[in-house]
């Protein structure tokens, strides 16, 4: 078993000038800084071409490194051939041969090393043992379902018994329920053999239940790293915030105020079209940075879909932890219901770019007030995108719903519009 290390690693694409400068090279990965520890599972998580998959291949040696080091243990491996690494990798395809056997394909790498038969035999045995494919050693790929094809193609890897796994979105080709399945039988692979895993994933569900740390990529660029529960409760930034969780966070335009008490408030939209006081962990992040002011600072206000709920007869005399909007779609999933609602100040995280921190601009984004709902005297409601709430799977609520929903002040997180990093 073995860490792996980036060292101020870079991944540019294209030819160099004359003079050996890389100004027409387009840069894939700079400056990556990570190390995967001894038999840790770490997940590698982001949007397509963000460079997780780049940085896997550059750990088996099928990419060339332009810039820093990298090393496998102790041994600095930038100009180790692919097969002297000591590395397994699992492909998104299975790449099976058709014309084997399960056991000989699960076989055939060791053959190549020229392992003795009987160890080929105990190590082929035990991997199908473990694997739950003991059953179809004799049968053809074709003859397989794809879960099964997918396992062969695990245990292809694990009869190796490298110093490091390598998985590039092995599930990507399941249906929903063998990704379920298999993402179970991956996770139980690692409790038992305690290898090191570096798993490459664009889906945050695999990535948040099975790895034991996760590097969020964008861009080439690490935006975090750190456990699921970790990236969860306190994202770095906003993208962090927007891409981990599912449903994704909600967001809002807001100005953070003084209140006469000395705590602060949420004025959220266009002229503060709704007001949010802000309690327990939240107002303490808010003391603590000293962010709330007279004249209101620009925030960008972060709210999980759990964290709001229906509000009921004892939230009447608590008008500043509940907001009014309407419902536009409802979803239900059996075990719980999502509703679509349009609240002010409701946001997407790409819209932070169009404005700075200091401009007024921010606040009236998406915050257009619902005229037809201020004319009747109702509360006024956002015309811009909608923000997702969790609800149990029994709640009364239709489409065209007016509804109040109480929202846990102690639980949202404020992020700095200019840098659009947490608080």
């Amino acid at each position: 078993m073995a860490e792996v290390r980036f060292e101020r690693v870079s991944k540019s694409y294209g030819a160099t000038g004359s003079s050996g400068s890389s100004g027409g090279r387009a840069a894939v990965i700079e400056d990556l800084n990570l190390r995967v520890r001894d038999q840790e599972f770490l997940a590698l998580v982001g949007p397509s071409g963000c460079g997780k998959s780049t940085a896997l291949r550059m750990i088996a040696g099928l990419e060339e490194i332009t810039a820093g080091d990298l090393f496998i243990g102790d041994r600095r491996v930038n100009d180790v051939a692919p097969k002297d690494r000591d590395i397994a990798m699992v492909f998104q395809n299975y790449a099976l041969y058709p014309h084997m056997t399960v056991y000989d394909n699960l076989a055939f790498g060791l053959e190549l090393r020229r392992v003795s038969r009987d160890e080929i035999g105990r190590r082929v045995r035990q991997a199908a043992q473990t694997l739950g494919i003991g059953a179809y050693l004799q049968r053809k790929p074709r003859e397989l379902s794809g879960g099964q094809r997918q396992r062969v193609a695990l245990g292809r890897a694990l009869v190796r018994e490298p110093q490091v796994f390598l998985l590039d979105e092995p599930l990507s080709n399941l249906d929903a329920k063998l990704r379920v399945q298999t993402r179970a039988e991956i996770s139980r692979l690692h409790q038992a053999t305690m290898t090191t895993f570096v798993y490459v994933t664009h889906d945050q569900v695999e990535a948040m239940t099975m790895g034991d740390r996760i590097a969020v990529l964008n861009a080439g660029a690490i935006q975090q790293l750190g456990s699921p529960r970790e990236l969860y409760d306190q994202p770095a930034n906003l993208f962090v915030a927007g891409f981990i969780g599912s449903p994704a966070m909600n967001f809002f335009t807001a100005r953070l105020t003084q209140r006469s008490d000395g705590g602060a408030r949420l004025r959220l939209g266009a002229g503060g079209a709704a007001t949010l006081t802000v309690r327990g962990a939240t107002a303490e992040q808010a003391a603590r940075h000293t962010l709330a002011t007279d004249g209101g600072r620009p925030v960008i206000v972060g709210a999980r879909p759990e964290d709001f709920r229906l509000a009921d007869a004892a939230d009447a005399d608590d008008d500043e932890a509940t907001l009014t909007g309407l419902v536009e779609v409802v979803e239900h999933l059996g075990n719980e219901l999502l509703i679509y609602v349009r609240l002010p100040g409701a946001m997407i995280p790409e819209q932070v770019k169009q404005v700075s921190a200091q401009d007024d601009a921010l606040v009236s984004i998406g915050a257009t007030g619902d005229q037809a709902g201020a004319a009747s005297g109702a509360p006024a409601v956002a015309s811009g995108p909608t923000t997702i709430v969790r609800l149990a799977s029994d709640a009364s609520v239709r489409p065209g719903d007016r509804v109040r929903l109480h929202a846990d002040t102690a639980r949202l997180h404020l992020f700095d519009p200019g840098a659009a990093t947490r608080l």
